[in-house]
């Protein structure tokens, strides 16, 4: 995709868009776009500039707008904290996920809407189980399958976003 002046500014609309749908309040946990922008980013857009900016901004000003509702009081979910970048990491390589795929196709687009869910549940449960975020589970096996187990209804959620913001 050659990145001309209107394709820029649908990028940047995608992205405020994504960003503002990730904060709406009552909105399931797990059930947000920047997923499905990521593997949009990687299958689709080749210049590389673009390609991590797209879900990463995404991210970035959404938990910007997190912040400053946590520190006002109007939310109970901050914006930033110790383990964050790694959401940034993750969401990087996610993007990568969809450089295998070369061409955009359903088939290509329903495994990329299943492995990368897959791919960040996986990762980001296990450093959440390492590191004693969440739930404190024990560092033995069955600790992490716990914590996998408590990520379940995010998992889920996040495959139905990706597949219908990936639409």
């Amino acid at each position: 995709m050659k990145l001309n002046k209107t394709i820029i500014q649908s990028l940047l609309l995608l992205i405020v868009i994504g960003a503002l749908y990730r904060v709406i309040p009552g909105r399931p946990y797990g059930f947000a776009p920047q997923i499905a922008m990521a593997v949009f980013a990687g299958m689709v857009i080749k210049d590389r500039k673009w390609v991590f900016a797209v879900p990463v901004l995404s991210m970035f000003i959404s938990d910007m707008i997190y912040q400053i509702l946590y520190i006002r009081g109007l939310t109970e979910i901050p914006g930033f904290y110790e383990w964050q970048w790694l959401n940034y990491l993750l969401i990087m390589g996610i993007t990568a996920i969809g450089f295998a795929f070369k061409k955009v196709n359903t088939k290509n687009f329903l495994v990329c809407s299943f492995l990368a869910p897959t791919a960040f549940f996986l990762v980001s449960n296990f450093i959440t189980w390492f590191s004693g975020f969440g739930y404190h589970r024990p560092l033995t096996f069955a600790g992490l399958m716990q914590c996998y187990a408590d990520g379940l209804p995010f998992f889920q959620r996040s495959i139905v976003a990706t597949l219908i913001f990936g639409v």
